[in-house]
């Protein structure tokens, strides 16, 4: 059993998968949004196609620790998918995940002409604190 990270903005959904032992988390996806429905049915499509029992959703949290407009549709959008699946889902802090993708990918060394899409590895960095917060 796997376990989903995901990082919910307006345009993209960054998708990330731990390892069946659930110990490393490595980016999966990038979902481009549609619209609620369609995005719903891809996530749920990569879960069962990835034997997902469980989803770690990083919430947007202004600096002050309250949640502000965007962490209310990620917590809207993660309303809906409750309604499709059983599947336990639970929130991350995730102020600065994104700062930490790009960091992370910029430090790797890799050079491109096109833009680098940070969200499946923002997804990973949310899925890779909780699992290290597990042990």
């Amino acid at each position: 059993m796997r376990i989903m990270g995901l990082d919910i903005g307006d345009k993209r959904i960054g998708v990330a998968l731990s390892d069946p032992g659930g110990v490393l988390a490595s980016p999966h996806a990038i979902i481009e949004r549609s619209n609620e429905e369609q995005d719903v049915a891809a996530v749920i499509d990569i879960m069962t196609q990835n034997d997902v029992g469980e989803i770690i959703v990083g919430l947007p949290r202004l600096m002050d620790g309250t949640v502000g407009q965007q962490g209310a549709k990620v917590e809207a959008f993660v309303g809906r998918l409750r309604g499709y699946t059983q599947t336990p889902i639970e929130f991350r802090d995730e102020r600065l995940s994104t700062v930490s993708a790009k960091r992370l990918m910029q430090s790797s060394g890799r050079k491109s002409r096109k833009k680098i899409r940070y969200d499946a590895a923002a997804a990973a960095i949310i899925l890779q604190a909780y699992l290290e917060e597990r042990y």
